[in-house]
């Protein structure tokens, strides 16, 4: 391999982290200005609007394409994210709680536990659906749930990416205000495209057979 060749994909890496960054800083910015409730939904929704944008090589002032989409999604957002964010709060909260109460608990604490993962497992679908695909806003949780079961492998290879980036802030906590949050949603949304477009081109194939 050449030194250029090296230099390259040095490059490529670190522009990709900095991206990663400036994701994570606008995520949290928005959401904070929203007073966290009222932020969460749009804030999400227009970092995964941004994330695909980027991973599809378009060239945008990230800011003011945040702001824009922030505002024109305020309250699709809301409603798309809050729902299920505040039930993934309960279960976290129940999970705890239940870990508290001891062994005795063991059998419902597990079964909170397998649910947030299958949760984590649908939610994972939800923001790449959101940004790639124009649905009624009732059918992005029933697609992600159809994709979540008709693509397992995918589905674990998402899950796996995302328990890596949590480990490694829970590991190193100062990683979540710098970088895990828009780590995630680039390598959410990038992992996700290309399963996008592996369906989508499973589908063709088999519409001209």
């Amino acid at each position: 391999m050449s030194h250029t060749t090296t230099s390259t994909r040095v490059y490529a890496v670190c522009s990709e982290l900095v991206w990663a960054v400036r994701l994570n800083l606008l995520w949290i910015a928005f959401t904070l200005a929203g007073g966290v409730v009222l932020g969460l939904g749009p804030a999400t929704v227009a970092a995964y609007t941004l994330a695909r944008r980027h991973a599809r090589g378009e060239s945008f002032q990230a800011i003011p394409e945040f702001w824009s989409v922030y505002r024109r999604e305020f309250v699709r957002g809301s409603l798309l994210v809050l729902p299920v964010a505040v039930l993934a709060v309960l279960m976290v909260g129940n999970y705890l709680y239940l870990s508290a109460l001891g062994p005795s608990m063991g059998t419902l604490r597990i079964a909170t536990f397998v649910a947030l993962i299958a949760l984590a497992g649908v939610g994972a679908y939800v923001g790449p659906l959101y940004a790639h695909f124009d649905l009624p806003l009732r059918a992005y949780w029933p697609k992600a749930v159809q994709l979540a079961l008709l693509r397992p492998a995918s589905s674990v290879l998402l899950l796996l990416a995302l328990s890596a980036i949590a480990y490694a802030t829970s590991a190193a906590p100062i990683l979540a205000p710098v970088i895990s949050f828009g780590a995630w949603i680039y390598l959410n949304t990038w992992l996700c495209l290309r399963f996008f477009e592996e369906n989508e081109a499973r589908l063709h194939s088999k519409g001209n057979t």
